[in-house]
C-alpha cells in the first residue's frame, strides 16, 4: 500500500512539473505548441518567418494577455459579461459540430440531399435575345405610340441597335443565364424572357429601367443538374446543414439537463 501511494506521489509531481499549470494558477507554460501557433498566425498576417525579436514580441504579447486574462478572471470580470458568455457559446458550438463530424459525405448522401433540396441548386434558364429600349413604362401614357412605331420599323426591316432610345443597355445578350438577366435589367424583366415566345417580337416590358420591345431567339429552360455538376456546392450545403444539426441536437440534450424558472412577466417600464 505504502509503495502504491508514494507512486501515486511521484506521478501526480512529475505532472505538476511538466504539465501547464491551470488558468488561475500563477504559472505560465509557454509550450511548443504556442510559439508554433503564434509563428503561424504570423506568417499568414505578414507573408513572412518573424525574426529573433518578433517571435520575443509575440511571446511576451501571449504572456502578458494570460496574465491579464487570469487577473480579470480572479476578481470575476468574466461573469454576466455578454461578450465573454457569446465567445464561449461559439465554443461550446465549436465542440458540438466536430463531436459530430463524420468522414466525408459519400455519392448516395449527396445524391439524396440533392432530390431532397433540388430549388437551392435548380440551374437558372439560358436565354438569346435582342431588345429595344422605349424609355416609357409600360403604364406611361406614350409607350403605345412608342410600340407601334417599332414594330413598324422592325417589319420593315430595321436594324433594332438604330430603334428606340439611347442606353447603355446591351441591346442582345447570348446564352445568358436568367439570373444575369435579372442582374442588368431586374427579376420581372428576367420572369418574362423565360415566357416570352421565340422568335416573336413581344411587348412592352418593364425592367428596372423603362419598358423594352424584346425578341427571344433561343431559350434552354431551367433544369435541375447532375450531381456531378454542382457536386462542390451540394457538399458544402450538406456540410453546413450537418453542422447546424450538431449544434441543434447538442443544446436539445444541454437544455433537458436545465430547470428554467421566468419570473418576468413583461419587461421592466422604462422612465
Amino acid at each position: 500500500m505504502l509503495h502504491f501511494v508514494l507512486i501515486g506521489i511521484a506521478l501526480f509531481a512529475a505532472y505538476q512539473w511538466r504539465a501547464p499549470a491551470d488558468s488561475d494558477g500563477s504559472r505560465i507554460v509557454v509550450t511548443q505548441g504556442v510559439v508554433d501557433d503564434l509563428v503561424t498566425q504570423h506568417v499568414a498576417a505578414k507573408g513572412r518567418e518573424p525574426s529573433s525579436a518578433e517571435l520575443n514580441h509575440l511571446v511576451e504579447s501571449y504572456v502578458r494577455d494570460e496574465i491579464l486574462y487570469r487577473e480579470g478572471v480572479k476578481l470575476g470580470l468574466d461573469r454576466d459579461d455578454l461578450v465573454v458568455k457569446r465567445r464561449v457559446r461559439q465554443k461550446i458550438e465549436l465542440i458540438a459540430e466536430e463531436e459530430a463530424s463524420t468522414q466525408a459525405p459519400t455519392d448516395a448522401e449527396l445524391s439524396a440531399y440533392l432530390a431532397a433540396n433540388p430549388a437551392r441548386f435548380l440551374q437558372p434558364a439560358v436565354v438569346t435575345f435582342d431588345q429595344v429600349f422605349l424609355g416609357e413604362p409600360t403604364r406611361g401614357p406614350a409607350v403605345v405610340p412608342a410600340v407601334s412605331v417599332t414594330r413598324e420599323a422592325l417589319r420593315k426591316g430595321a436594324d433594332p441597335q438604330e430603334l428606340g432610345k439611347p442606353t447603355l443597355l446591351p441591346s442582345r445578350m447570348t446564352q445568358t443565364a436568367a439570373d444575369l438577366v435579372a442582374r442588368d435589367f431586374g427579376d420581372v424583366f428576367a420572369a418574362a424572357l423565360v415566357k416570352a415566345p421565340i422568335g416573336e417580337w413581344t411587348g412592352p416590358i418593364d425592367s428596372s429601367f423603362g419598358s423594352h420591345y424584346v425578341r427571344v431567339s433561343d431559350r434552354t429552360p431551367a433544369a435541375a443538374p447532375a450531381l456531378a455538376a454542382v457536386r462542390e456546392q451540394v457538399a458544402r450545403e450538406w456540410e453546413n446543414e450537418r453542422r447546424q444539426r450538431a449544434r441543434a441536437d447538442a443544446y436539445a440534450r444541454m437544455r433537458g439537463e436545465y430547470e428554467v424558472s421566468l419570473e418576468a412577466t413583461r419587461p421592466t417600464e422604462r422612465r
